[in-house]
């Protein structure tokens, strides 16, 4: 991604909080983030991995951070992955880094990053996906988040111009609230993708979650179909994918 786009995703950042990471850290590492791992190039599947990172998301993050590698691990064998990781959290700060192909890069840069109070911007990270796809092919993203306040017609909008490009959504869920359950779900559908729940006491269920996507994101269809065999929660996925026919 350019510096161009990474500056105007940000936009006013917020001033940080007690125990917040360095703005000038995080803006070290995303610059060497954007020289392409070799892992990123050629064929290897590209996941948008986007993560709401506002206070209450911290355990959320935490666990993400723990089980990121199992993303690349999934895709390896069919094609690789790269994965590039947008965050919002904050007085509007929303950021993105470069391709990275490494599970250790990605851990490093998200070790880096501590949530902050603030509101939803789910809206700018769907805006993002559009515009990167445009540049390099995208075949599906990750968003994972609790609450949903914006403007859901907005969304709505966004995420149907995403599904018209081919590009799926996967909305996971932590918690139960309605008005993000209503919203995921149409994102989901609006997209070609899926919505599903997770508990954050629980890993393993967020665990599949994230390996169902990076399948999809690495190999498509065909790469999703042959883990679920052993995961309800990746089966649970397709299903959505499919409208719940099956």
């Amino acid at each position: 991604m350019s510096e161009k786009t990474d500056r105007t995703l940000q936009k006013a950042a917020g001033t940080g909080v007690a125990g917040a990471s360095a703005p000038g850290e995080i803006d070290r590492f995303l610059g060497a983030a954007k020289q392409l791992a070799p892992l990123a190039t050629g064929q290897a599947g590209r996941l948008i991995f986007a993560l709401d990172a506002t206070m209450s998301r911290q355990p959320t993050w935490d666990l993400a951070c723990s089980l990121q590698a199992k993303m690349f691990e999934v895709a390896a064998g069919t094609g690789g992955l790269a994965v590039q990781l947008v965050y919002f959290r904050g007085l509007m700060e929303c950021r993105a880094s470069g391709w990275i192909g490494e599970p250790q890069r990605l851990n490093g840069l998200m070790r880096r990053i501590a949530c902050e109070g603030g509101q939803t911007q789910i809206h700018r990270v769907l805006k993002h996906i559009r515009d990167e796809a445009k540049a390099v092919p995208v075949r599906a993203f990750v968003f994972v988040g609790d609450a949903m306040e914006e403007d859901v017609d907005a969304l709505a909008a966004l995420s149907g111009e995403l599904g018209l490009r081919g590009i799926r959504g996967f909305l996971f869920q932590e918690g139960r609230e309605p008005a993000a359950s209503a919203a995921f779900a149409t994102m989901a559908r609006l997209t070609g993708g899926a919505h599903a729940r997770f508990d954050v006491n629980a890993p393993g269920s967020l665990l599949d979650l994230l390996r169902g996507a990076a399948a999809y994101a690495s190999g498509g269809r065909a790469a999703l179909e042959k883990l679920t065999g052993s995961s309800p929660a990746v089966k649970g996925l397709l299903t959505a994918m499919d409208g719940g026919r099956r």
